[in-house]
């Protein structure tokens, strides 16, 4: 288990981390998502022991990363795809890794078969791998000693759609074994696919966090109407929040509601029904409106 306990990390008058907890449990994926700059690698730094924290605490299975004997066999790491040694041969970097841990070099090319790195690609220069390549190489490297728990971020990146839903399968197949996996991702669908916990950071702080089913459970109304524009304006006049959702409408209200002021404005409707889930996207965007770089147009300030 994974348990970050009030964490705060400052630099200078900038304060990356801000009084964060949250604990990752066996058997679960928790995605943890948040805009750029929100905090996100700093917090997996911190609990990896590559950065001190300024004040609170993280630990893993109840002590520092740091105190964890030979900790390849315990937690894997993949913070940074691109921070492998250039010079190096994919197989040259995962013995390397074998030998730290005292692992026999039958891992080697369990793992290289694992993440499917051929014997030809193993051989070259990890300059010359693309970065889904050397994503893969970094997973390979983060599971060689067969560890408990796994601290991903950005594992997604470079990888193409195969790639994607071969990472999703192992990490899924890693968690109902037993394991715990920390993933950090801006692939929102992939987080929303495979998380079972989900924590969502916005300026160093924590702005949501559940499990799926409890974060996208208040989903409210999904509806389309013949005049959306006139729906929209009306259901925000009634001082509701109102979304786009792919061709259609989420309000945030009961149907009946939504059907209410529909018919009060004359309004024919294609669709109405509760929705299933706000979806991740609308609910990452709405949590973390105030720290986007971006801006967002509204619906509800659009439909008029």
């Amino acid at each position: 288990m994974i348990t970050v306990e009030h964490l705060t990390k400052t630099y200078g008058q900038h304060r990356a981390v801000d009084d964060v907890s949250f604990t990752c449990k066996p058997g679960a994926v928790t995605g943890f998502l948040g805009p750029n700059g929100a905090g996100k690698s700093t917090t997996m730094r911190v609990i990896t022991g590559l950065t001190p924290a300024t004040a609170g605490d993280a630990t893993i299975g109840g002590v520092h990363y740091r105190d964890i004997p030979n900790p390849g066999t315990q937690v894997g790491v993949l913070l940074d795809a691109s921070a492998q040694h250039a010079g190096r041969t994919g197989r040259e970097i995962l013995t390397l890794s074998a030998l730290t841990m005292g692992l026999p070099m039958t891992r080697v090319d369990e793992m290289l078969e694992l993440v499917s790195l051929t014997p030809t690609e193993s051989k070259r220069r990890v300059k010359n791998y693309s970065l889904g390549m050397r994503q893969r190489l970094g997973i390979a490297n983060a599971l060689m000693g067969d560890p408990k728990i796994l601290i991903l971020d950005e594992p997604a990146n470079g990888l193409d759609p195969a790639g994607i839903h071969w990472m999703r399968s192992l990490l899924r197949m890693y968690a109902d074994r037993g394991g715990t996996v920390l993933l950090s991702s801006h692939l929102l669908h992939e987080i929303e696919v495979i998380a079972d916990e989900i924590i969502v950071i916005g300026q160093g702080r924590i702005v949501a966090q559940g499990t799926k089913a409890e974060l996208l459970a208040t989903a409210g109304t999904y509806v389309r109407a013949e005049d959306a524009a006139a729906l929209g304006a009306a259901a925000t006049a009634a001082g509701l929040t109102v979304l786009a959702s792919g061709d259609g409408l989420r309000i945030e209200a009961d149907p009946l509601d939504v059907g209410r002021i529909a018919a009060q404005q004359g309004l024919v409707l294609a669709e109405l029904r509760a929705a299933d889930g706000a979806g991740l996207e609308e609910m990452f965007l709405q949590l973390t409106s105030e720290t986007q770089r971006d801006v967002v147009a509204s619906t509800a300030g659009g439909a008029a």
